[in-house]
Parts: C-alpha cells; structure tokens; sequence
C-alpha cells in the first residue's frame, strides 16, 4: 500500500501544473554545414549558370534563399580575415586577424595567421602542422553552439588550407583538419588531438590525392562550350612550372612526378639520403578543381565517422573549398581553368546535398555559403580591353617609402615592413631621433599619395580618433587592430593590384576594398529556410548572428553583424 502510494505521488509531481501541456523539444536542425568557397566572386553564381548542373548551385538557389547584395565591410579582404569575420561575426577590427601575415613588433618579424609554435603537429610535418585558432581573439558561431549545448554538439573544420579549416571551427572545436602537401595527409595538431583518428588514418592511406593526380586535367566539357572565359592561350595566365603554355589538357602525372623543392630542402637538412623512388609532388592537387574533390571526400568521410547530424545534438561542419583561390591566382577570373574549376564545384556541391539528404534527412540540415574574398580581373586583360588597371609590389612601396624618409631625416631603417597595404614604421628609431610619431606617419601620408596607383592614405592616429559609418574609411576602421596594423593604411585605385610578384602580369589577386573583392554570395539553404532573395545590404558579419537565431543561441562574443530578418521569417 505504502509503495502504491509513493508511485502515485511520484506521478503527480512528475506531471504537468493543470492546464500545461508537456514542453516540446527545441528545435534545431540535425547538423549545420557552412561552405565557404575561397575566392568566390558573387557574379560567379549566375556566370556560368547555364553550364551548371540541377543539383549543386542551381539547388541552392533554387529551394535557398540567397542575398544578392552581401559585401566584406574592412580591408584588407584576405583568407584569413574572411573566414574568421564570417563565423565571428566581426571584423579585424574586434577579432584581431588583420591578414594572413603580419608584421609582429614585439619579435621584429612576421606572423602567419594560425602559426602556433607551443603545439605540435599531427600526421604531418611540424612546418604544416604547428597551428592553432589563438591569434583569434573573439568567439565563434560554432564556440558558441558547443556552449550552448554543455559541448554536446561536435563541430568539425575541414579544408586543404590550414586556415580555412582552424579559424571557421573555432577555439573549443572538436577537430579541424587541413592538407599536407608533403604527404597526400589531412592532418592536424595537438591543439585538438594527439593522434589521428583511425578514419582520419585509414582515409589517408588511400592516398586519394595521389589518384586524382595520376589523371591528365582535361575540361568538363567540349573546351568551345566555354563561352563564358578567354582564349585558352593568354598572356596574363600562369603556365604549371614544367608546361610550355597554360593550356589544356594539363598532364597532371607528369607535372607532379617530381618531389616539390620543400621535400628536398627538408630531406636534406635532416641528413636523408633521397628515397629511390623520388617522391610525387602531392602538393600541386591544391592548384587543380581536384582540390576540392580532395576536400569534399574528407568531409563526407567526417559525417559518416563522425556520426555528425545523426546524434540527437545539433553538430556543426566547417567546409572551405581552397582550390577555387589556388586556380584563381594562377590563371585569373576570365580563364576556361577557373571556369572548369567552378563547372566541377558545382558537381561536388550537388555530391553533397545529395548525401546529407540521404545521411542526415531532407530538410534536417542548414547550410549556408559564401566567400572570403572575390578577386580582381587580371591586369592585362583589363587593359586589353581598354580598361585601367595595374599593379605594385610590397618592396617597391617599402623603398620608396623608406628613400624618401632617408632624404629628410637621415640614414637608418625608418620603415620595418610594408604588408597588407600598410607602412610599419620604426617607432624606436623615431624615438631615437626625437621625432614626433605623428609627424613621421603624416609625411608618409603624403608620400604615399604621390606614389603610382595609390588613391588615399590615412594614418594610425588620425583612424584611432575619427570614427565612420560608411565609405573608405570605414572599410579602413573595420580592418584596423592596434598592435598588429600598421602606421598607415594605403588604398590603391580601382582595379590596381598589391603583389610581391611585381608587376602583376600573370593570374590576379584580391584584398581591395572595391566590390570586385568584397561582393561575395550568401545562401542559405535547407532546414527552416524558405525560397527568396533580397537585394538588402547585407555584411557578411551578419552570417554569424543569423545563425545565432536559427539555432537560439547567443551569438559569437565579439559579434557586430545583426541578423537578417528575411530569411528568419
């Protein structure tokens, strides 16, 4: 009697206050999969639209809903910058990734972005292995669902580049992986892990990019369907270093027979005699659309072994698609080769849909995809055709900086470095010759200006003191990060180019403040997410904080973006 008695009780208190329903469960979709496509012009969605198939970019934008005036709101629009304001949901300015290198003061020398000598790598070799997330100061969308969910939720980086894969995947990420060209191997370190996974293990020992190398690069489709590009012999594309021309087909077996200068160089410094089978070149698959291929093998074998979207927990995927860049800067934004790069993407996405409908469910997954950075059309195509363009080198900038600099004050290095379209003084030296840091930054204002293809120049001092809404100097404000930007900011004409393979006459680059490199795409797609599109003004900081509300979560703790309303309707 008494054991009934507690029973009852027990159901009593268990069940629901008079006139309450029982909660039903939040919801959420089963796994998020943000793509990012390195190099990604927002014009690049409709230019070859024709030629794309029904299941990859077509799909998206068919059943997504896509914002068709998205823009970067800083300079400078590099990778690194890219990835990280897009799942941080801020600018350099908050988040401290000012590029993929900088000039460090405290050490005298340059930093790439995700370097971290304190780990160790992981599958690879210490020089593609020692990195982490920690240069990054802020939060990310995925850090943030791992503390929603008590770090129940998996999130996972995939890509070839290292910091495509770190800095989407966060700081508290359960893995993130990128490629060693050095041994055909994803990779990673021991920020995350200290052994590979056996998947990870067993995918490597396929040696897949290997495979897709023995075979010639030839085009997708009859090469005169490839109304969309240039010539296939121009002068402003880069040849493969072994081919006489850059042009189709590329023999792919031949071109990556011979080990790369990096494997001899290391063979040698550690006193191995070389293998008698000379090692393949593994690292050129990053300059072909097999890259990506490469990378999306990766990650459908992250979702199956991984079990992502199919836990009960809301698991988050990272995937950027590197050899967009690589085949972007080789051979520009008009070349056939960029355009096959795409035609074979647009496959690879559609491979991917496909098998997220069938692993995790239709419509159980949200995906969302854009760019870091769009590009610049080659300068010698420009000028072809009668536009205006050009190019100037780092070191050409330094000089000539540091020259005239010597004119009025003497002997001694008054510049430190020239990176990212910024002027690192000496502060010391300035010191030292008790000149004012001020003065000094406003006459290398006005010898910048006077310099070919440089439109303004605005110092440290005057960026820190003002504050703006809109225009170039906003874009200047959102990049800059005291510390780690430079003395003064330099923005060059319209379609003028920044390179150290000075002057630019092959292939192109980005990291402009102009709509060629900041207008990028931004769909969503799938769970929750209706068909349409909006010619708003849309950041791409507001990702972040849209995701935010998909998922009711907070968002990222450096956030700036705000959400898009239309597609949370």
């Amino acid at each position: 009697m008494k054991k009934s008695l507690f029973l009852l009780l027990a159901a009593v208190l268990a069940a629901p206050a008079f006139g309450q329903k029982k909660a039903a469960p939040l919801s959420r979709p089963k796994l998020v999969v943000g793509i990012v496509v390195d190099q990604m012009r927002y014009d690049y969605l409709y230019r070859y639209w024709s030629k794309y198939g029904t299941g990859g970019f077509r799909r998206l934008l068919g059943e997504g809903f896509s914002y068709e005036n998205t823009h970067f709101n800083y300079v400078p629009t590099y990778t690194g910058p890219g990835h990280a304001s897009l799942y941080t949901g801020t600018t350099p300015s908050m988040h401290g990734i000012v590029g993929n290198n900088w000039f460090r003061r405290e050490t005298g020398r340059g930093t790439y972005v995700t370097e971290d000598k304190t780990v160790q790598a992981v599958g690879g070799t210490a020089a593609a292995g020692q990195m982490s997330p920690r240069y990054m100061l802020t939060s990310t969308i995925t850090d943030e669902l791992r503390l929603a969910t008590n770090f129940q939720s998996k999130v996972i980086g995939v890509c070839i580049k290292d910091r495509g894969s770190i800095l989407p995947a966060g700081h508290a990420a359960n893995a993130a992986y990128w490629y060693d060209g050095s041994n055909g191997a994803f990779i990673s370190s021991t920020y995350y892990q200290e052994t590979l996974p056996e998947w990870v293990s067993k995918f490597n020992g396929e040696q897949r990019a290997a495979k897709y190398l023995d075979q010639p690069w030839t085009t997708l489709l009859p090469i005169g369907q490839y109304t969309e590009s240039s010539a296939d012999d121009v002068a402003w594309e880069a040849a493969f270093k072994g081919e006489a021309k850059p042009v189709f087909p590329h023999d792919l077996p031949a071109l990556s027979a011979a080990a790369p200068v990096a494997v001899k160089g290391a063979l040698k410094a550690e006193g191995e005699k070389a293998p008698v089978a000379t090692p393949r070149n593994l690292d050129l698959i990053r300059s072909t659309p097999f890259g990506n291929s490469l990378t999306l093998d990766f990650a459908l074998e992250a979702v199956r072994a991984e079990q992502l979207g199919q836990r009960g927990q809301t698991d988050f995927l990272t995937l950027s698609f590197s050899s967009t860049d690589y085949v972007g800067h080789q051979f520009g934004t008009s070349a056939i080769e960029t355009e096959d790069t795409y035609l074979r993407l647009d496959q690879d996405i559609a491979r991917l849909l496909q098998y997220l409908d069938k692993t995790v469910g239709k419509g159980q997954t949200l995906v969302f995809l854009s760019a870091d950075h769009g590009a610049a059309n080659s300068p010698d195509f420009m000028r072809l055709h009668k536009l205006p363009a050009g190019s100037v080198g780092p070191a050409l900038m330094r000089d000539s900086i540091q020259q005239a600099l010597t004119r009025r004050h003497g002997a001694g290095q008054w510049v430190l470095s020239y990176e990212n379209q910024q002027v690192y003084l000496n502060r010391p030296l300035i010191a030292q010759k008790n000149l004012d840091l001020r003065k000094v930054q406003d006459e290398v204002v006005d010898i910048a200006v006077s310099l070919s293809g440089v439109n303004r120049a605005i110092s440290a001092d005057d960026l820190q003191k003002s504050h703006w809404e809109s225009g170039m100097l906003m874009y200047l404000e959102n990049g800059f990060f005291p510390g780690r930007s430079g003395d003064v900011m330099v923005v060059l004409q319209p379609g003028w180019l920044e390179s150290y393979a000075y002057p630019v006459t092959k292939g192109t680059t980005h990291g402009s403040l102009n709509n060629y490199d900041t207008h990028v795409p931004l769909v969503f797609w799938g769970w929750h997410v209706k068909h349409g599109e909006s010619s708003v003004v849309a950041k791409v900081t507001d990702a972040a904080a849209t995701l935010a509300r998909f998922l009711h979560i907070q968002e990222p703790n450096g956030c700036t973006g705000t959400p898009l309303l239309e597609v949370l309707k």
